[in-house]
């Protein structure tokens, strides 16, 4: 399945009882594996977790390490970019000319990359003493 497919089928599944606002996310790791993520909200935490975390921790859990492409789907006018913690996850396992796709099930989309979304992202060499 490609990545939109996948993005659009996983976003069904999302648990957003309070915002009603479902977002999917597909990620591409190098190896050519597809993993998936939907938001789930909860009582506790109403805004919940993203889409994107949900696919990282996937893609952890599978062994795999990198991002090779992504893609992200919402209910929504324009297509919505990643909170400012996903991006940072992003950035933590993508190189940043990763290309990343935001898109409205609508069908617009925004083509733009890790790097454009985080500008400046911390990394470990940031931690590196002289």
């Amino acid at each position: 399945m490609d990545l939109k497919s996948s993005a659009r089928a996983v976003r069904e599944n999302a648990h957003a009882p309070y915002s009603n606002f479902k977002v999917g996310a597909a990620l591409r790791s190098i190896s050519g594996a597809v993993y998936v993520g939907c938001n789930v909200e909860n009582v506790a935490y109403p805004e919940g977790t993203c889409a994107e975390a949900g696919a990282i921790a996937a893609m952890i859990a599978a062994g795999d390490r990198e991002i090779a492409e992504a893609y992200i789907v919402a209910d929504s006018p324009e297509p919505v970019p990643p909170c400012g913690g996903c991006r940072q996850k992003l950035a933590e396992f993508a190189e940043s000319s990763v290309p990343v796709t935001l898109a409205t099930v609508d069908g617009a989309e925004f083509q733009t990359t890790v790097g454009d979304l985080l500008p400046g992202a911390f990394d470990a060499g940031h931690m590196e003493r002289r």
